[in-house]
């Protein structure tokens, strides 16, 4: 994709954005054909890191032994070990921290616990502690450089719609920043899919509250129409 166009799509997307009292997110999606993704290797699952932020931390939970218990305190919640069982026999709370949190770490010699406590309510939203985001850490890690990471972290996945959509960032981000995370995501994605370009039907960009707009090499274009799809990066 030309960067060129894109910015000049990123800035055809404020044009025509009416102002909101809060910074809306900037959505990414990418539209796929002549690909079954009925076939494993068609489908794409990735952890990606961004060049700039995303323009909104993620919240983390960590699920963790004595060992990193205090280490951990860095980020938004810690579940210790002995608190482990509570969640399993509660799936309303359960389903509820599932929903309330981006990503979730394990501590690596608790994840048959984690799996088996947590398991039920992460996987099927594809939020269980993944070694691709290196999410499942050693008692001894030091977790700093972890939460840096996550912060600019996307996670990229097809599931039955022929359609992708990520967060790209935030309307607060200048257009250059969001023209070169819009630009990293693109590059991943056509890379990781067989034939490349051949199978990007479109691809378009949109504030929370705005009308899309089409990405095209040729530069900007009004999208008549979106398919929705949940995003869960």
């Amino acid at each position: 994709m030309n960067k060129k166009a894109i910015l000049d799509s990123v800035k055809k997307l404020r044009e025509i954005s009416k102002k909101r009292k809060f910074p809306q997110t900037l959505d990414f999606q990418l539209n796929l054909h002549k690909l079954d993704l009925k076939k494993a290797e068609n489908r794409i699952d990735i952890f990606l890191q961004l060049p700039h932020s995303k323009g909104k931390k993620p919240k983390i939970c960590a699920l963790v032994g004595k060992e990193l218990a205090t280490k951990a305190k860095i980020f938004d919640k810690v579940i210790p070990q002995e608190e482990f069982s509570q969640y399993s026999k509660d799936k309303k709370v359960l389903k509820k921290l599932a929903r309330e949190y981006d990503y979730f770490i394990a501590q690596a010699n608790l994840m048959a616990e984690v799996g088996k406590a947590f398991g039920k309510a992460l996987a099927p939203i594809g939020k269980m502690p993944n070694p691709k985001a290196g999410c499942i850490v050693p008692p001894v890690a030091p977790l700093e450089p972890l939460k840096a990471k996550l912060e600019n972290m996307i996670h990229i996945q097809t599931k039955d719609k022929p359609s992708i959509k990520v967060m790209a960032g935030s309307e607060s981000m200048s257009d250059e920043e969001l023209t070169d995370n819009i630009e990293k995501i693109y590059s991943a994605i056509v890379h990781e899919i067989p034939n490349e370009k051949i199978n990007v039907k479109s691809t378009i960009i949109k504030f929370t509250m705005s009308k899309p707009v089409q990405l095209t090499e040729k530069g900007p274009a009004i999208s008549q129409e979106v398919k929705e799809t949940k995003d869960e990066s």
